[in-house]
């Protein structure tokens, strides 16, 4: 792993045409799947706020690098509330990535939105209790209205076709983000269909927030595993746990393969618009966020930091 002072000195202070760097995050399904397909470098880091979920293994899809991160770690040990999502997000900045592909397995609220499809989420409602920035010690206030990379979320949406084929993917999406690990109840899936939530899952937040305030465009595919409990199960899932995990792990993996093919269709479509990737809203997201006076700032956490904020210090 490089020092910090090596990153800053590499690092451009604006991000240009041949920087751009792709982290992909797996969630459920997708993040073991992957791991079986990728081969490449694996990068063992250290992040001021500890290890992330697994080595990230670095390769090239189209031209572009690419950097795999398993949000669960091996062999899904982590459950939502146990993942380091700080040490995660920092980690693929430390490695230079500056846009995330990220999914994630989701319930749906909404009848339309069908187990098997894909979902290319627009907004979130955050429900966790987890630590959600990276400064501690600092008033940093990233915009959020809009928690996810419009740029992306545009590429995503033009290469949905082929995932089309089978399954519907769905333009947009609100995502409700609940702390976990326990599923719903009956009366809180009623709620936040009420809320206008279209998708409900355990693992989006903080992890957007944080690679906002990491300057790194995100966007997430959500995987639609089954309908959230407000709408009972029907036929022999109703009556057969067994039978309901089994018809549950058969749609995850159905979305995952379609989820994959739209992750690799999209970075080829990202490494011939690079010019419009280096202008995405998020690689500057804290050149207005940083509240405090800045000659205030411990160097400690300065350095600490650095490869999130010290060129605003420069």
């Amino acid at each position: 792993m490089r020092s910090t002072l090596t990153f800053l000195r590499d690092r451009r202070t604006t991000l240009g045409m041949s920087d751009i760097k792709v982290g992909l995050i797996g969630g459920s399904g997708l993040g073991a799947a992957m791991q079986n397909e990728i081969a490449g470098h694996r990068h063992e880091v250290e992040t001021p706020f500890g290890r992330p979920s697994d080595a990230i293994i670095e390769t090239e899809w189209s031209g572009l690098p690419v950097h795999f991160l398993n949000r669960h770690g091996p062999r899904h040990l982590l459950n939502p509330s146990a993942v380091n999502y700080r040490a995660n997000i920092f980690a693929l900045k430390q490695l230079g990535c500056t846009h995330i592909l990220a999914s994630g397995a989701v319930g749906s609220l909404r009848e339309e939105i069908a187990p098997r499809d894909l979902v290319i989420a627009d907004q979130i409602i955050d429900k966790t209790r987890r630590p959600s920035t990276f400064f501690e010690n600092a008033a940093v206030h990233v915009e959020f209205a809009e928690p996810f990379c419009p740029v992306l979320r545009q590429i995503l949406l033009e290469c949905r076709e082929g995932a089309e084929s089978a399954h519907k993917v769905h333009t947009r999406g609100t995502y409700v983000c609940m702390e976990g690990p326990a599923f719903s109840t009956k009366a809180e899936s009623l709620m936040h269909r009420l809320w206008g939530g279209d998708l409900i899952g355990m693992t989006a937040m903080p992890e957007a927030k944080l690679a906002k305030e990491a300057e790194i465009s995100y966007a997430l595919i959500a995987l639609v595993t089954d309908y959230d409990c407000w709408k009972p199960h029907t036929g022999d899932a109703a009556l057969d746990p067994f039978k309901l995990l089994n018809e549950i792990i058969g749609h995850l993996k159905d979305a995952t393969a379609n989820a994959i093919g739209l992750m690799k269709r999209a970075v080829e479509a990202m490494s011939t618009r690079r010019e419009e990737l280096a202008n995405c809203p998020a690689q500057h997201a804290l050149r207005l966020a940083i509240w405090s006076d800045k000659s205030k700032i411990s160097n400690e956490d300065r350095q600490r930091l650095a490869p999130l904020w010290m060129k605003y210090f420069q």
